[in-house]
């Protein structure tokens, strides 16, 4: 496509995701430049050549000669840098996001959005338990889920250059998902499951335990050490379908403990059955 030709990336937002975007795109040798508010992150990813150039501050230059601008924003702010810089925007620029909720994120931008651009969402299912750019990683795309949530404002070429950099950051699978279809994905699969570990790790003062535990509970709680920042803004702009998910969840958890109560032995053995059968799709 033409945009391999045209390298000239733009990363808004250096934190794990941000810097993870630059450090594979910079690998394929893109001309990476990043811009966030931390000027010790723009300084570690110019030390660590992670990106070409960046800025703290004002970014005008950087943002006038992006072909494709990665936005690794918090989704509450990303309507707003778009609104504010995009006079800046390079005419047919395209536009992609690592957002974790999208209903709520790409309608807002699409209408704000000038008509010579394109902005295509995507949700690349990787990332760690530690934040910030020190801690990323090109290395946790390789094979990953890669999802695409376009609307009926996307074109069948915005569509396909989306495709194309979730493969070149690695990524295995790429899937195509409505934004409403996302979110209630993502509601069970992710946000649940931090929803999850950190009620296992607030339900009691266990640190004590930190002497006896296995594998089992700290792979369970890993995702337990969490941004709160980040983990709260995105559960509150996807809360009716993360309701949904954690009702059901609480519905089975509270057959499974009745189960127990009753002393039912075999239903227990085939909701492990069940589970163990379920599982398996879920291995690599």
């Amino acid at each position: 496509m033409e945009w391999i030709t045209k390298k000239n990336v733009l990363i808004v937002g250096l934190g794990l995701m941000g810097g993870s975007y630059a450090r594979a795109l910079s690998r394929l040798g893109f001309h990476v430049m990043g811009v966030d508010r931390d000027e010790e992150a723009v300084a570690y990813a110019l030390r660590e050549k992670i990106i070409t150039e960046g800025s703290a501050g004002e970014a005008e230059e950087l943002i006038r000669k992006a072909d494709a601008i990665i936005s690794a924003l918090y989704p509450g702010v990303f309507p707003d840098w778009v609104q504010e810089h995009q006079h800046l925007f390079r005419p047919g620029v395209m536009m992609t996001d690592v957002t974790g909720v999208k209903s709520g994120i790409v309608y807002r931008i699409q209408e704000l959005l000038r008509k010579d651009a394109e902005f295509i969402a995507a949700h690349p299912m990787a990332g760690k338990e530690l934040s910030g750019i020190q801690h990323s990683d090109d290395r946790i795309f390789r094979d990953a889920n890669y999802i695409i949530v376009p609307t009926e404002k996307n074109t069948a070429r915005g569509i396909e250059w989306c495709g194309m950099l979730g493969r070149l950051l690695g990524c295995g699978k790429i899937s195509v998902l409505s934004p409403e279809e996302h979110d209630e994905m993502i509601a069970f699969v992710s946000q649940l499951t931090h929803c999850i570990a950190v009620s296992l790790m607030t339900c009691s003062d266990n640190t004590h335990l930190a002497d006896y535990t296995g594998d089992s509970f700290r792979d369970l709680t890993r995702i337990a050490r969490i941004n709160d920042r980040m983990w709260s803004e995105l559960f509150m702009m996807n809360r009716e379908p993360l309701l949904r998910q954690m009702d059901l969840f609480l519905g089975e958890l509270t057959e499974f403990r009745n189960l127990l109560e009753k002393g039912d032995t075999e239903s227990m053995r085939e909701k492990m059955r069940l589970s163990t059968r379920r599982r398996e799709a879920f291995n690599r």
